[in-house]
């Protein structure tokens, strides 16, 4: 198969473009991604990858390998198979998961952003767009030829339903078109959803001006379309989600086809991984922490010895937070036989080998692969 190409059917594939740097060369930058992000292991094949399952399901680098051989940093495109996808419930949580992914667990890669996405039409045409849009807002508003006039709920959060009652009238005599609570108003008990939808929508349906109120509905995916739905059926018109919900919280409210609600999209936290100087973030071990906290029973914590090798006292350090949470870490990104006792008389136990390339990729089979993985955790000394 011919994984660099200068073109591909662009109904066939999602289009990604990446500013890239690696310590290697462009070329080992877009391959780890490639492969990595559709197939599997970069640099490890194994029986189960058949010719057949490559040309149906392989990423393709739009380009020229000996030029992008010769460069450490610049732009590469990815065309990534539609077929990889279930457009119909994957979404665009999956979408995501596939373009910024595992390509983060190689240290090779020393920079790699997603600076633009192209979309072939047939899945464009799973996603509905914009129920009301601007020309929506416009007509209900009755607003043209100027720029719409929007406002915020303020203080962010620490006021009755009454007093946003007050507040919300004052907005909407002051002549708004749109108001949005802030992202830290969602369902404080002195405030409540319930208690301020009724009262905020029956005087904004009766104030005698069209005017988009978005209430803040932020919560996890269990419990955001059944809010979503309540704002809905109590007379409301607009809702606030935060980005931290996740893209697909988004796309899961519009699928709901609440034809009545206009969505908001709230960008405050987006830095953390849109910021171009990469300044934001947040710490690993926090993530981790809160991953515990949250109920999950393994997490990948990080690797030492593969093609990932974290800093040995941050690893540790993030071992210890996830264990006092009763979390179990998983190493991987390299993991084989031979690493399991450096890592033992390093870290101790309490981890898993999370192993994928040293098993199926093992001369002998995926069997023999396994076993060899049981045996070098067997023949150790207890903790």
């Amino acid at each position: 198969m011919e994984f660099y190409r200068s073109s591909v059917d662009q109904e066939k594939y999602v289009i990604a473009t990446y500013d890239m740097e690696s310590a290697v060369s462009l070329s080992d930058a877009a391959w780890n991604v490639a492969i990595g992000q559709s197939v599997g292991n970069p640099n490890v094949r194994n029986a189960w990858e058949t010719d057949e399952l490559f040309e149906r399901n392989s990423c393709i680098i739009l380009g020229d390998k000996s030029y992008l051989e010769t460069i450490k940093n610049g732009q590469v495109k990815i065309a990534f198979p539609v077929i990889n996808t279930d457009w119909d419930s994957d979404g665009v949580s999956h979408l995501l998961c596939q373009l910024m992914g595992g390509q983060m667990d190689i240290d090779s890669i020393l920079r790699c952003r997603l600076i633009d996405i192209k979309l072939p039409q047939c899945v464009e045409d799973k996603f509905l767009g914009p129920r009301h849009g601007i020309s929506g807002m416009r007509t209900f508003t009755g607003q043209f030829n100027k720029p719409l006039f929007g406002s915020i709920i303020k203080p962010k959060i620490g006021i009755s339903p009454d007093q946003l009652l007050d507040m919300t009238k004052q907005l909407v005599d002051g002549g708004v078109d749109f108001i949005k609570e802030d992202e830290i108003l969602s369902n404080p008990s002195f405030c409540s959803l319930e208690d301020r939808v009724d009262l905020i929508s029956n005087y904004i349906n009766n104030c005698g001006r069209n005017v988009v109120y978005s209430f803040c509905i932020n919560s996890d995916p269990h419990v955001i379309c059944d809010r979503a739905k309540f704002v809905s059926d109590n007379g409301g018109n607009g809702i606030h989600i935060n980005v931290w919900c996740g893209l697909g919280a988004y796309n899961s409210v519009r699928k709901m086809h609440l034809d009545n609600l206009n969505i908001h999209f709230q960008k405050s936290g987006d830095k953390v991984f849109t910021d171009k100087s990469h300044r934001f973030g947040i710490d690993w071990d926090v993530i981790c922490d809160l991953a515990g906290l949250i109920g999950v029973d393994t997490i990948h914590s990080g690797m030492w010895g593969g093609y990932k090798s974290d800093d040995e006292d941050d690893l540790r350090k993030n071992l210890s937070i996830l264990r006092n949470r009763n979390v179990v870490p998983a190493l991987s990104c390299g993991m084989n036989a031979d690493l399991v006792a450096p890592i033992r008389e390093r870290f101790g136990c309490d981890w898993m080998a999370n192993v994928g390339g040293a098993i199926h990729g093992d001369k002998d089979g995926t069997t023999v692969g396994a076993r060899k993985i049981r045996d070098a955790i067997e023949i150790g000394d207890s903790c």
